[in-house]
This record gives C-alpha cells, structure tokens and sequence, in this order.
C-alpha cells in the first residue's frame, strides 16, 4: 500500500487538524515507514509461534483483594469540622 498525499489529506480531512506542505511530507514518510516495517513482518514465518496475550510469563502477581478496616467511623469523624453522629456534613453545593 502507497501513502500519498490524498490519504493525507483525507485522513487531515477527518480528524479535523490543518498541516502545512512540509508536516504532510512527514506525515506521509513516517506513515510510509510503519507501513513498510509492517509489510516486513507480514514475511515472517510464524508457524507453530503461539500467539501472545501478555508481553510477560507472569500468569498473576498481584496481591489478593482483603477486605481490612483502616479507621473506625468515629477515628474519621475525629478531625472534622463539621460533622454529624454518624456522618461529614458539607456545604450545600446543587440548588434546585
């Protein structure tokens, strides 16, 4: 597939963005380039390769969800301001 100028500036044309002469040359190059790079590992043999899901071996190395209190209701309401038995009382902030 050639890149050229009117896929340029058709695709300029749908994500809505201006390029002088000189950024469409380069656009034009760099999109040759990938396009070019891709052609090449399109001529890989890949036979019996199992495809990837992730880049690592690592199956799942995070830690497992424990459900832990860090304060009780009454150490957060220590501090605060404005606060009612139970809950933080704030402003008012949605007028009808």
């Amino acid at each position: 597939m050639e890149i050229t100028q009117e896929t340029i500036s058709k695709l300029a044309m749908l994500s809505k963005l201006d390029f002088s002469d000189q950024e469409k040359n380069n656009i034009q190059k760099d999109l040759q380039n990938m396009l070019d790079f891709v052609n090449q590992l399109q001529q890989l043999d890949t036979t019996g390769v199992e495809p990837l899901l992730h880049i690592a071996q690592h199956k799942n190395i995070l830690r497992e969800d424990e459900v832990i209190s860090s304060f009780s209701r009454g150490d957060a309401l220590t501090n605060a301001t404005h606060k009612d038995e139970s809950f933080f009382k704030v402003p008012k902030v949605i007028q009808k």
